[in-house]
């Protein structure tokens, strides 16, 4: 493995020993009482998100992420939009989380900027603090632009599935029920 592998990983490891416990279980509450959860981000960070859409639909949660055909309207109480967003200034996403506050949904916000424009509009925010558009330079990694932020994300989100997994009772092999035979 090339060294700079290792650092990487111990960038990663940095980054999400810092989130806070509370945040992060006051996430799994939500997404446990969700009637349906729609994911939303930019860019890399909009991936992490879909794979994260996908493995809640494997989980059996009603869950899409922003961009599908099938997105439902929402508003209905017990509904959530879980959107990533390094700087939470990404002006589409904070657009989009207005409108799903405004239509009386969840909104949770993973971000490294707390106090941004998304921040105040989220009903729950899960400081993820690694580097993004907004923290010019206070952090530092070896990798370009924000990819370390986006590689914490999928972590998180994969770490989340395993949480998820044990408090419903879910196993690999239930959940692969639940994955497209059309592959």
């Amino acid at each position: 493995m090339p060294k700079q592998a290792k650092v990487i990983l111990n960038e990663i490891e940095a980054v999400l020993s810092q989130v806070q416990e509370n945040e992060t279980k006051a996430l799994l509450k939500s997404i446990l009482k969700a009637k349906r959860v729609v994911t939303a981000g930019a860019g890399r960070v909009g991936l992490a998100t879909r794979a994260f859409a996908m493995r809640l639909g494997h989980l059996g949660f009603a869950a899409y992420a922003l961009g599908d055909m099938g997105v439902p309207s929402l508003g209905v109480t017990g509904d959530v939009l879980l959107v990533a967003s390094g700087s939470g200034e990404t002006p589409s996403i904070a657009t989009l989380a207005e409108t799903a506050k405004q239509s009386g949904a969840t909104v949770i916000l993973l971000t490294g900027n707390p106090k941004s424009r998304m921040g105040k509009i989220a009903d729950l925010v899960v400081n993820i603090p690694a580097p993004n558009k907004a923290s010019k330079g206070k952090m530092s990694s070896i990798q370009p632009m924000t990819t370390l932020n986006e590689q914490c994300l999928q972590i998180f989100f994969d770490a989340l599935v395993l949480v998820l997994m044990k408090e419903l009772g879910e196993t690999s092999e239930t959940m692969h029920a639940r994955h497209s035979n059309l592959e």
